[in-house]
């Protein structure tokens, strides 16, 4: 069997790892952002995501009792390559939302649905510490032990947005993540962390007149993985947010977050090329947003 072959049997449990549909800022928790790979790998794949829950907004609201469930495909790819030889990583990710929900607005009931694209994301990641950008011979050698690694995390404003709406698909704004990801290997569990801090650009067309702003918002997420001898991967996922602050037309609304979330990912080979990948996850403690239980079922093809 060559080398390449040898390669894609190994990674397609780690490449999964960076395809999931996300709902909102607070609901991140994804294992093996940093894990090594050999450069000149790619990985596209297709996820399924259902989401329902109580949104939980702030007292000033107009809107109570909100309650959403949507249903998401999200498209995605990812390519590894070597910079200063260092192993980096880009990825997009395009999902396509079904979003329908009841709440109560100024007293009323009132319901709805939304159809269309929601935020784009492309996330750029480098390795600072651990194995360099390795072919894929040399990464069967390789042994992956502790890997500091950094990223930036771009949402674009692709979705659909009523500027005379409450509830939309897409936010009107432009977000940045700057991480940083630390990852240690002992035996067959992986140990990870990572910090990182949303900034968001203005809302300038929030009611069509109003201008919406979020201050900083910081998360922070921690996984335990095992990894067993058929390559087979289970992690179990907690992830913190707190911050992010609105404001409206200069107003604070007094909704800072503080939402801590917890969930389970298992990722399954199934040939040289294929995988699918499963998670759970739900919020445990719930300030403002967030109070949302999602499964995402993903599947994944990957090449050298």
């Amino acid at each position: 069997m060559s080398s390449h072959k040898s390669v894609i049997r190994f990674v397609p449990f780690i490449l999964i790892a960076f395809f999931i549909c996300k709902n909102s800022y607070s609901q991140e928790l994804e294992p093996r952002n940093y894990a090594v790979i050999p450069k000149g790998m790619n990985a596209a794949a297709l996820a399924y995501t259902y989401s329902s829950g109580d949104i939980v907004a702030d007292a000033t609201s107009p809107i109570k009792n909100l309650e959403l469930t949507s249903n998401s495909v999200t498209l995605g790819y990812v390519r590894s390559f070597g910079l200063f030889g260092r192993l980096c990583k880009i990825q997009a990710l395009v999902p396509f939302v079904f979003l329908g929900g009841s709440a109560k607005i100024a007293g009323k009931d009132s319901s709805g649905t939304r159809t269309g694209f929601a935020d784009s994301r492309i996330r750029f990641g480098i390795n600072i510490f651990g194995p360099p950008a390795q072919n894929p011979k040399d990464f069967i050698k390789s042994k992956e032990d502790f890997v500091m690694g950094a990223s930036l995390v771009v949402s674009v404003p692709t979705g659909l947005y009523y500027s005379e709406k409450l509830i939309n698909l897409g936010s009107n704004r432009w977000g940045l993540k700057p991480e940083i990801g630390l990852s240690y290997k002992y035996k067959s569990f992986y140990f990870e962390v990572y910090s990182g801090i949303w900034f968001f650009s203005k809302n300038s067309e929030y009611l069509n007149t109003k201008t919406f702003e979020q201050l900083p918002l910081f998360s922070f997420q921690s996984h335990i993985s095992y990894l067993f001898p058929s390559k087979i991967w289970i992690a179990l996922n907690a992830g913190l947010t707190e911050g992010g602050e609105t404001k409206l037309d200069g107003v604070f609304r007094n909704d800072s977050q503080n939402n801590l979330r917890s969930g389970v990912t298992l990722s399954v080979p199934i040939s040289r090329n294929h995988s699918v990948k499963a998670l759970f996850n739900t919020g445990v403690s719930t300030r403002v947003g967030g109070d949302f239980t999602t499964f995402t079922l993903t599947y994944q093809y990957s090449w050298l």
